[in-house]
């Protein structure tokens, strides 16, 4: 089964292809620049650097949240319309377990947290590669809490791992920052973890059926709310 996905949830950008468990090529960027001028030449790299034809692809996989409203938008976007263009199916995978998924074989408990602003972050948590907690927004101060409560080694991972630990580690003995090469989920982890759903008993969605997972409303739909609230 060749998949080929992509992951734009958060800072970094990246799309790649899979055959079942073999990783045949990916590309990777994290430099500031939006996904919306990255994404789609790194889907063709991939394409062209595997010589393999986008009518040969099986699933469309995406990281569909939670995130960055704008990349998981772009992202969401991007596998809809290849998918619907191919009359292909999708699959659509969490951005945190596709954080966590390198670590699947590490002894401590996965917490991969990213940035939602106002002192929040979304976050889940995995141990041995099964997840233990469903993906959620939470305040900084009950993620500390969760974590001690614990009393297990975690490690940290995802765009906002840094300042989490920042905030964290003179509060907490069992936090650990992951390497930088780690940090940020890869379009490879969405890939190999779509294939092993799909493998047991995971579905696929038609192009029409696939959508964002947000988990709270995006600020400008927030800021409208409170205003229609205030007439």
């Amino acid at each position: 089964m060749k998949i080929l996905a992509v992951e734009c949830s958060s800072l970094s950008a990246g799309a790649a292809l899979t055959e079942d468990f073999k990783l045949l090529g990916e590309s990777y960027a994290n430099t500031g620049l939006t996904h919306s001028r990255t994404l789609m030449p790194m889907v063709e790299n991939v394409l062209n650097t595997t010589d393999i034809n986008i009518n040969e692809i099986d699933v469309f996989a995406v990281s569909s949240g939670p995130g960055s409203f704008t990349g998981v938008r772009i992202g969401v976007s991007a596998v809809k319309g290849m998918a619907d263009a191919q009359d292909k199916p999708c699959f659509a995978v969490s951005a945190l377990e596709a954080a966590a998924y390198p670590f699947k074989d590490f002894d401590a408990v996965i917490c991969p947290v990213m940035d939602a602003r106002c002192n929040q972050v979304y976050t889940a948590m995995f141990e041995n590669g099964k997840r233990i907690s469903a993906d959620d927004a939470v305040l900084i101060e009950q993620l500390k809490r969760k974590i001690i409560s614990l009393n297990k080694k975690v490690i940290l991972a995802g765009d906002g791992a840094e300042m989490v630990y920042k905030k964290l580690k003179d509060e907490i003995d069992n936090i650990y920052l992951c390497s930088p090469q780690l940090q940020y989920a890869h379009a490879s982890s969405v890939a190999l973890l779509s294939y092993e759903k799909l493998i047991n008993g995971g579905k696929t969605l038609k192009a029409g059926e696939l959508l964002p997972a947000y988990l709270r409303l995006p600020q400008a739909e927030r800021e409208l709310n409170n205003k229609n609230k205030n007439k």
